[in-house]
């Protein structure tokens, strides 16, 4: 182990609960530089036991980047951390376990095929006698379920799981390493109304035993409800940190960004026009799927998905792409049926599907923006056998430009872009392939207030060109904001669609809840 690993710091007890005022983490003038990004410029933060403190900003802002160092992921170039007024710095997350200091990432990194308990002791398996104790294992990690009222059965395989049961296992597993400080990175990305109830009794929990929490989030509602301090940063700076009690929506919004954002959603003034595509009695062959979807898009429609997890919307949308299979059904794209067998086909076709997880199936972290900028449209570069180098530097520049996308270069590896510069990127990608239909599978998923409000920008702008553009999201605001229609599905299956130019729902809300339970 590295020479600046230090002692390991005693257990939380219960006698810390609720004190909310010793300090248990400190983040002093913190820098750090990527090549040709100054991700992190003086970065301070300081972390109080039995508190929750969230951290603010926009993508790109450095609130991932300053976990990473004290997380040991990162080693900060300059700056100090202190954790009960002792200086550490750790070589890698291990020994920042070792020391009470653990992160739940928002890309869950765990082994599916083993079991929710070995999950929860990878590397460290309880023994007896010098073979693994799996009697051992099990009763310890079901009296941590117990403590926190997650209802799992240890032995069950982890992939198994929905999102919202693996992140509380591996909440759970931060417990079993008694940290005294726990970072949360986006925790509720892909969780439900109930789901974050649920996370948030855990949270409290947690507090109460005097674990100092880090929480970081775009979600301003939760921020308020959950938070007792909140630190905004922008642009690899600290702006400030203001006590959660009295802190508005626009406070937060005017610190993060800079500016006034007095609209959350630009307005919507396309007027669709003859229908482009239709769905007719869409099944899916492998289940879960979906089931006798049908319905239509109109040239220059935003076409708002909702359900709730489990809806089958995801299904949905890879079905008509082509990369699930499809039982029976069909597609007619223009009045002309199509048939998306896979992904090339699909692209063929005129169609673009903008996935869900990003980072595990949008993206290549390791290749540059131009890369991962013309991947979809590698054949269109090909001349005498040969890839043409000077017309994907061309289009990649000319996509760049066009979508406001803020990277040093095009050789910069994607995985340095902020959330809402990648999606950005991932966009700019299927648009050369000039696309009719864009399917968009939560794409403002992680992504800030501001880059947001350009997403969206975008997508208006594309249906204002004639794209029919299909948009799943989990958030209903969003759908609100710039939809012309929702389709809301129910277990796979289409419960209703709700016209919003009618203007004709009392609490549009309430409505799609209710279609959403339909046939659950």
């Amino acid at each position: 182990m590295g020479s600046s690993y230090e002692v390991a710091i005693p257990a939380a007890d219960s006698s810390a609960a609720g004190t909310g005022g010793a300090v248990v983490l400190e983040m002093i003038d913190i820098d750090k530089q990527f090549p040709g990004v100054k991700a992190l410029d003086h970065v301070r933060l300081v972390l109080k036991k039995g508190s929750v403190h969230s951290l603010m900003g926009e993508n790109g802002a450095g609130k991932s980047t300053l976990m990473k160092c004290l997380f040991g992921v990162y080693r900060e170039d300059a700056g100090e951390i202190c954790i009960e007024g002792r200086p550490v710095r750790f070589d890698n997350p291990r020994q920042a376990l070792d020391n009470g200091v653990a992160m739940v990432h928002q890309e869950l990194n765990q082994v599916l095929r083993r079991s929710v308990m070995e999950n929860v002791w990878l590397g460290r398996f309880p023994q007896k006698a010098g073979l693994i104790s799996h009697k051992k294992m099990y009763e310890e990690t079901k009296k941590i379920f117990d403590e926190l009222g997650i209802q799992v059965d240890p032995n069950t395989v982890i992939g198994k799981l929905s999102v919202s049961q693996r992140q509380m296992v591996e909440i759970a597993k931060t417990v079993s390493y008694n940290a005294r400080i726990l970072v949360l990175d986006e925790p509720t990305s892909s969780l439900t109304n109930e789901e974050v109830g649920h996370l948030f009794r855990i949270i409290n929990k947690l507090r109460d035993r005097g674990v100092g929490i880090i929480y970081i989030s775009h979600k301003m509602e939760e921020i308020l409800r959950i938070s007792d301090e909140v630190t905004i940063m922008r642009d690899g700076q600290w702006v400030a940190t203001r006590n959660a009690d009295g802190l508005t929506n626009d406070e937060i919004i005017k610190l993060m960004v800079g500016r006034d954002l007095k609209h959350q959603f630009p307005e919507n003034t396309n007027m669709p026009g003859e229908v482009l595509l239709e769905v007719k009695n869409l099944t899916g062959k492998y289940a879960p799927t979906c089931t006798d979807v049908s319905f239509s898009l109109r040239r220059g429609e935003i076409l708002g998905v909702a359900g709730l997890v489990g809806s089958r919307r995801t299904e949905m949308m890879e079905t008509i792409f082509g990369v699930a299979h499809r039982d029976s059904g069909e597609i007619f794209l223009a009045g002309k049926k199509v048939e998306n067998k896979g992904s090339e086909k699909a692209i063929k076709n005129g169609f673009a599907l903008l996935t869900e997880e990003r980072r595990a199936t949008g993206i290549f972290p390791l290749q540059g923006v131009m890369f991962n900028t013309v991947l979809a449209n590698l054949r269109a570069y090909i001349k005498r056998g040969l890839l043409s180098d000077k017309k994907m530097r061309s289009d990649t520049a000319r996509m760049i430009e066009n979508m406001s996308v803020k990277t040093p270069s095009q050789k910069t590896h994607i995985r340095y872009l902020s959330g809402g510069n990648q999606q950005k990127v991932i966009i700019g990608r299927w648009l050369l392939t000039e696309p009719e239909v864009l399917l968009l599978d939560e794409p403002t998923r992680g992504i800030d207030v501001g880059a947001k409000f350009e997403i969206y920008q975008l997508i208006i702008q594309l249906a204002g060109r004639g794209k029919g553009i299909i948009m799943v999201s989990s958030e209903m605001p969003e759908l609100i904001g710039i939809c012309d229609r929702i389709l809301v599905m129910s277990n796979g299956r289409v419960a209703g669609i709700l016209d919003l130019r009618e203007n004709r729902y009392e609490n549009v809300q309430e409505e799609i809840m209710r279609l959403a339970a339909k046939y659950v």
